[in-house]
């Protein structure tokens, strides 16, 4: 059995957009056996060393020449990292001499300064937004739902409290969610549809989540298996009730069945983008 291909993801701070981009890349090989390893915080060049012989290390012992996903912004590090003699793609290093050459100066190496601190404001207004997500979730803090830049809606384990952090934390916004229950298909909730009276102001804000019904038992058997609220018959039932009940309230729908958090965060996302522009 031929030995996985050693990766690297080395960085001078978390490793994030090393780990993005690699893992992209890498998703092109399906058929390619890869031993990932993350290096971050590799802040100095005695650490760049040690990462260095760490891949040397990793090619010894597998026979195969290791990939490297390289966010290093000082030049000795650099240096010291593509001397290892592995296929170092130097991910800063590409793209920042094409932008010189365009720019006419050269950078200000400033190591984390997309994933860390240094925009305090951008920075502030994420960490208000994951609490907001805490706090207005699963149809808590109805009293914050004017200040939601959106709200989720869908039955229950169809991925609302997810999307809603990972939008707080990965754009900023403010998302709120909100369970859509049985007793929301009956009208007893006081409207003749069945949409909450809290949720009818905000129309607009409102996105829902869908996904198929086998997916959805899978999901709710991992809580609580061999019960009624994880039986396909439930499942069909709620998810029909749900959608149709969206639909008939104009609420635009997401498929989460086989796409991310990551896919479908975005697509909500330009959603909200495009009702701005209207």
């Amino acid at each position: 059995m031929t030995p996985a291909r050693p990766v690297y993801f080395i960085s001078d701070h978390t490793g994030i957009t090393a780990e993005i981009i690699g893992k992209s890349l890498l998703s092109q090989f399906p058929s390619e056996a890869f031993a990932q390893v993350s290096l971050p915080f590799v802040d100095s060049l005695e650490k760049a060393n040690s990462a260095a012989q760490q891949v040397c290390d990793a090619w010894k012992l597998s026979n195969i020449k290791p990939l490297v996903f390289s966010t290093l912004t000082d030049p000795a590090a650099r240096a010291a990292l593509d001397a290892c003699g592995a296929v170092v793609m130097d991910i800063y290093g590409h793209f920042l001499n094409m932008m010189v050459g365009e720019i006419g100066y050269p950078p200000e190496p400033l190591r984390g300064r997309f994933h860390g601190m240094s925009d305090d404001n951008s920075y502030r207004s994420r960490i208000d937004a994951v609490n907001f997500a805490l706090a207005a979730d699963d149809g808590l803090g109805l009293e914050k739902y004017q200040r939601a830049d959106l709200i989720l809606v869908g039955v229950s384990r169809s991925g609302k409290t997810p999307t809603s952090l990972y939008m707080a934390m990965q754009y900023g916004l403010c998302v709120a969610n909100y369970p859509l229950t049985p007793e929301n298909f009956d009208g007893s909730t006081g409207s003749p549809h069945g949409l909450p009276k809290s949720l009818q102001p905000f129309r607009a804000k409102l996105r829902g989540l869908t996904l198929a019904p086998e997916r959805l038992a899978q999901i709710r058997s991992e809580r609580r298996p061999n019960s009624a609220y994880a039986s396909i018959e439930t499942c069909k039932k709620e998810l029909k009730q749900a959608e149709l009940l969206m639909r008939s309230e104009g609420i635009p729908i997401v498929d989460s069945t086989h796409r991310s958090i990551e896919e479908i965060s975005t697509m909500i996302k330009h959603s909200l983008s495009s009702d701005r522009k209207n």
